[in-house]
């Protein structure tokens, strides 16, 4: 059984899609990466996944049942938003206290931990919480949760950079514990790369990339030199996009260059060298004609 499928999802508004046929299956116990410019879809699609959202057409499945009205299926997803709301009147202990109400699997120790790492008042009105603190409130929900289908949504807004870790190093730790499926959706995608076991690219609402990270990060990489070698170089290779200065031109390229590859680019006097995740989302999804498959 599959933690979430989706298929041929569609979500429209007023004739625009926000999600044009997705179709994609995440396993049980692994870590997905959901990645995407904002706008994208990836939010919409979190949202359909939790039954926040009608999709427009598609189906929509988690641990094999249709989510909508599902308190058997939603009581094994956390979901926690960017911008999440609480009642005006909440402390930081009433939200863990109702989470704790919420989740079967619910783990006092965790939120204790990490209501002390995130030195987080507990008696403190939510509203009163600085971003970086709300988004601490969060993440301790999510990971005490320990929710089967557990989804963060640009979780550590207003966190600095020793936060951050904290979070890092606690999903790990937690999910080397109790093994579930996360999924992660991010800006900071060179922060996250290590944690991701597969990663999802949406682009204006469809699915352009659905890979293992593993594989993903030996399949990518840069090549620079002389425009006309470069040039030369890349015939019949899949080019994510080019910066030329002057007689200088660096190409990204997505494809496994292998020894082969790497041994070309040298003979032609060229510099070639892998690309980080950050790199080939940024470059896939950054120009408005995308990548040029199989030309110079």
């Amino acid at each position: 059984m599959h933690a979430a499928e989706l298929k041929g999802l569609t979500k429209s508004y007023g004739g625009q899609h926000a999600l044009d046929g997705i179709t994609l299956k995440m396993e049980e116990n692994r870590i997905y990466g959901l990645l995407g410019r904002n706008g994208a879809g990836k939010t919409t699609l979190m949202h359909v996944l939790t039954a926040q959202l009608f999709a427009t057409s598609g189906e929509v499945k988690v641990f094999g049942s249709d989510p909508f009205e599902n308190e058997e299926a939603l009581r094994k997803i956390c979901f926690i938003k960017e911008s999440q709301k609480y009642p005006e009147n909440f402390r930081v202990c009433d939200v863990l206290a109702v989470a704790s109400s919420l989740y079967p699997r619910w783990s006092a120790e965790t939120a204790e931990q990490l209501l002390k790492e995130f030195r987080l008042p507990q008696n403190k009105r939510v509203k009163k919480l600085s971003r970086g603190m709300l988004s601490a409130v969060g993440i301790i929900v999510g990971l005490a949760s320990r929710a089967e289908l557990t989804l963060f949504d640009e979780p550590y807004l207003g966190l600095d950079a020793v936060a951050r870790e904290i979070f890092y190093r606690n999903l790990i730790q937690e999910y080397a514990e109790l093994p579930r499926t996360i999924v992660l959706s991010s800006h900071l995608i060179d922060e996250v790369s290590g944690l991701l076991e597969h990663i999802y690219l949406i682009d204006r609402g469809r699915l352009i990339l659905d890979e293992e990270a593993e594989l993903l990060r030996s399949r990518a990489y840069s090549v620079a030199g002389p425009a006309a070698k470069v040039d030369a170089f890349l015939g019949g290779r899949s080019v994510l996009g080019k910066e030329q200065l002057g007689g200088f031109l660096r190409a990204s390229v997505l494809g496994e260059l292998g020894e082969g590859g790497m041994a070309a680019a040298k003979t032609a006097g060229l510099e070639a060298a892998p690309l980080s995740l950050q790199q080939l989302v940024v470059q896939m999804t950054g120009n408005e004609a995308g990548y040029e498959e199989g030309s110079a």
